[in-house]
C-alpha cells in the first residue's frame, strides 16, 4: 500500500497555516502542524480527523528556539519516509519603520526569516536526496511593496521574497519546486491586530491561499511559478 505524502506546515494552528494544513489533508496529506499554542494545534487536529479521517502529527515549538527546532524537524525526517511539502507560514506583525520598537524589529526578523531559514536548511537537503518536493514560503504584498508605516515588517518579507527566488533558481532544475505566496489583507486574526481598513469579506480568505497552493501543484513538472502575489480589490494601489 502506498503511504501518504508528508507536509509540514508552522503557524498551523489558525488563519491562513491553519486552511492550508486542512485542505492538504483532504488532498490526503499526512500534515505536520508546527506552532507555540497546543490547544489551536490540536483544534486543528481534531477537525482533520473529522473531515479527512487522518491523524496528524503536532510540534509543538517556537520556531524562533532553533536548538528546539532542529531536534524536532531531526525527528521527524528519522520518523518519515518522505517530506513532499514545506509551507513556511509562521509570522508575527508590528507596525513601525525607524520608530519600530527594537524587540519588535529583532522578533520579526526572528520569526518572518531567521526560524524559516533553519527549517530550510533541515528539509532542503532531504528533498535534494528525494529529488522532489514542493517548499511554498509564505510572504505578503509587503514584501513585495514597501508601505508607510510597515517599513519593518516589510524587511523581513522583502528578505523572506530574495531567499525564496534564490531557492527557486536553485532548486526547480533539481526537481524541487518552490514558490513564494505573496497576499495582501488575508481575513486572520493578524490582519485585525494589524488595523486592517476592510471588512472580513472584502479581504483575501485564508482558504484562497490553500486554492492557490492546490493550484500550483497541479501544475505539470516543466512549469515553475517563482511567486504569486494576490490581492484584493480594496487594497490596490
Amino acid at each position: 500500500m502506498t503511504k501518504n505524502k508528508t507536509a509540514i506546515i508552522t503557524g498551523a494552528g489558525k488563519g491562513i497555516g491553519k486552511a492550508i494544513a486542512i485542505g492538504l489533508a483532504q488532498l490526503k496529506y499526512n500534515t505536520v502542524l508546527v506552532g507555540r499554542n497546543r490547544d489551536d494545534l490540536e483544534a486543528v487536529a481534531l477537525q482533520i480527523k473529522e473531515d479527512s479521517w487522518i491523524d496528524s502529527q503536532i510540534i509543538q515549538v517556537d520556531i524562533t528556539n532553533t536548538d528546539a527546532l532542529k531536534k524536532a524537524i531531526a525527528q521527524l525526517v528519522n520518523d518519515c519516509e518522505s517530506i513532499d511539502v514545506l509551507v513556511n507560514n509562521a509570522g508575527v506583525y508590528y507596525s513601525g519603520t525607524t520608530d519600530a520598537k527594537e524587540d519588535e524589529f529583532i522578533k520579526m526578523l526572528e520569526t518572518n526569516l531567521t526560524a524559516q531559514y533553519q527549517l530550510l536548511k533541515q528539509v532542503v537537503p532531504v528533498m535534494k536526496v528525494q529529488g522532489s518536493g514542493y517548499i511554498f514560503n509564505v510572504a505578503s504584498r509587503a514584501g513585495k511593496i514597501g508601505f508607510a508605516g510597515s517599513g519593518a515588517y516589510s524587511a523581513s518579507k522583502f528578505a523572506m521574497v530574495g531567499l525564496n527566488e534564490s531557492l527557486y533558481r536553485e532548486l526547480n532544475p533539481l526537481g524541487i519546486r518552490v514558490t513564494a505566496l505573496c497576499p495582501g489583507w488575508v481575513n486572520t486574526q493578524m490582519a485585525c491586530l494589524a488595523g486592517t481598513p476592510h471588512k472580513a469579506d472584502e479581504m483575501i480568505q485564508p482558504e484562497d491561499l490553500f486554492k492557490t497552493l492546490q493550484w500550483l501543484m497541479s501544475l505539470s513538472p516543466g512549469a515553475c511559478v517563482k511567486e504569486v502575489v494576490i490581492e484584493t480589490p480594496f487594497g490596490i494601489s
